[in-house]
């Protein structure tokens, strides 16, 4: 069974650091991209950073300076350094990979449970 693990979330102090971990496991033939998402109470999801399998990123303006997106291809993890948080930043924080099972169907997004960040100020 395929699945996205995420670890990492906590309680931090405004201006603290952390950092997510999200690992795919299962028969999994390839992945593309990866990424994540987060969404506050109240609010839709958003995306905040994605990479490609090449390395090459996109983030939120919001997070820009602040977060870093990487990945290690050898273990199928991708990683979230989240600097200088602020309490805006509190939020369930999602993973997604799009998978492809086999070689010969195209890739599936595949999401992770969430894991819960809160910035105190």
């Amino acid at each position: 069974q395929v699945q996205l693990v995420e670890s990492g979330g906590g309680l931090v102090q405004a201006g603290g650091s952390l950092r997510l971990s999200c690992a795919a496991s299962g028969s999994i033939f390839s992945i593309n991209a990866m990424g994540w998402y987060r969404q506050a109470p109240g609010k839709q999801r958003e995306l905040v950073a994605a990479i490609t399998t090449g390395g090459s990123t996109n983030y939120a303006d919001s997070v820009k300076g602040r977060f870093t997106i990487s990945r290690d291809n050898a273990k199928n993890t991708v990683y979230l350094q989240m600097n200088s948080l602020i309490p805006e930043d509190t939020a369930v924080y999602y993973c997604n990979a799009d998978l492809r099972l086999t070689a010969y169907r195209g890739p599936v997004r595949y999401w992770g449970q969430g894991t819960q960040v809160t910035v105190s100020s």
